[in-house]
């Protein structure tokens, strides 16, 4: 069993930067691949990004490839997802998600998740 909890998000203008955390706790954290998954008003959620256990391998939604980076701090049971660049369309409820493979970017993947974090971005 994990339990997952965001936290990070915030109001910013476009063009800022914003990182998210998410601290895991249960003891199959190191084990687990991690997803960052957001959803918008109105939208399905969607994949964001997704990292393997060991940090090493990472996937990333092809709209915010070379602004936003998945790490993880496996000795911190935590996941971080840093925003840069920010655009208002990154508006969303961003969530974290523990999985099986980093591959998975389907959201029905995912077995465990935190409540969401709110991320609004002014043009």
């Amino acid at each position: 069993q994990v339990q997952l909890v965001e936290s990070g998000g915030g109001l910013v203008q476009a063009g800022a930067s914003l990182r998210v955390s998410c601290i895991a706790s249960g003891d199959t954290f190191s084990n687990s691949a991690m997803g960052w998954f957001r959803q918008a008003p109105g939208k399905e959620r969607e994949f964001v990004a997704t990292i393997d256990w060991s940090g090493r391998r990472t996937n990333y939604k092809d709209s915010v490839k070379g602004r936003f980076t998945i790490s993880r701090d496996n000795g911190k049971n935590t996941v971080y997802l840093q925003m840069n660049a920010l655009k208002p369309e990154d508006t969303a409820v961003y969530y974290c998600a523990a999985g099986r493979s980093f591959s998975h970017i389907m959201p029905n993947d995912y077995d465990y998740w935190g409540q969401g974090t709110q991320v609004t971005v002014s043009s």
